[in-house]
């Protein structure tokens, strides 16, 4: 059975117990080994990858970014649902809210960000998440009375260190809605290999200079933990409603040839 949908698991989402028949498999990629679980749900084969680690170890600029799509591209996966914890800088996106990004702002720094090492090849990112899965989380959060946002600009820094007050102000001028550390370069390569990838943002706490308190990576994972539910019914329901083959401009997006030109 072909893998073609895949679960990428942010901060507080390290395992993949919503699955049955489950396997772990190592796969080899260009940019070393990644470990992902396979499993079944609902007569559909699901990969599941913990982001940091199942313990949570590897902090947001060390994850293996291009080996983790690698890999998922290597089991011929289509669809990724990637989860991350954020910070709002929008006060209408509040603690224990779902928003569907459609939009970023890279503020990282370090990160390598691309597969493409020779030739050159222009990606088009005007619309960088899959607008036909964000379509389909919005669909089935409101059908489950899920309090969500369709839309939301996020913010991507370096980390792992939590934003000054006065980025957070710059940022919000920019446009920002939403602060984290992982949606880039993840999101810019699952395009690079043409596959479908939305990002579920769950609001954590509000950002530096707005939240009246010190911000802590305990208060993050309490928040998740406190929404674990509903972001499961969430994602499993997506799922089970998803066609997986479903013809999108996102498996088109190199249009000159392979990956890496």
């Amino acid at each position: 059975m072909t893998v073609k949908i895949a679960i990428i698991g942010g901060t507080g989402v390290y395992d993949p117990e919503i699955l049955t028949d489950i396997r772990e498999e190592i796969i080899a990629t260009p940019y070393g080994p990644v470990k992902a679980v396979i499993g079944n749900y609902r007569e559909r084969e699901i990969a599941f990858m913990a982001r940091h680690g199942t313990d949570h170890s590897t902090p947001p600029h060390l994850v293996n970014y291009r080996g983790n799509i690698a890999a998922l591209k290597e089991l011929e996966v289509k669809n990724i649902l990637a989860t991350a914890a954020v910070g709002s800088l929008n006060p209408d996106m509040v603690p224990g809210q779902f928003v569907f990004v459609d939009q970023f702002l890279d503020y990282t720094k370090g990160r390598p960000s691309t597969f493409v090492e020779k030739g050159v090849v222009h990606l088009d990112m005007t619309d960088p998440y899959c607008s036909r899965l964000r379509g389909l989380l919005t669909d089935t959060a409101r059908r489950l009375a899920l309090e969500s946002h369709g839309t939301g600009v996020y913010v991507c820094t370096e980390g792992p260190r939590f934003e000054t007050a006065a980025e957070v102000r710059v940022f919000r001028q920019l446009g920002g809605d939403l602060v984290g550390m992982t949606s880039v370069p993840e999101v810019v390569l699952a395009r690079e290999a043409e596959i479908c990838y939305a990002a579920i943002a769950m609001v954590t706490n509000f950002a530096a200079g707005i939240s009246p308190n010190k911000l802590t990576h305990q208060e993050v994972v309490d928040v998740m933990a406190q929404n674990a539910a509903n972001l499961r019914q969430l994602i499993m329901q997506a799922v089970s409603e998803l066609d997986p083959d479903e013809d999108c401009p996102c498996r088109h997006a190199l249009g000159e040839g392979p990956l890496g030109g």
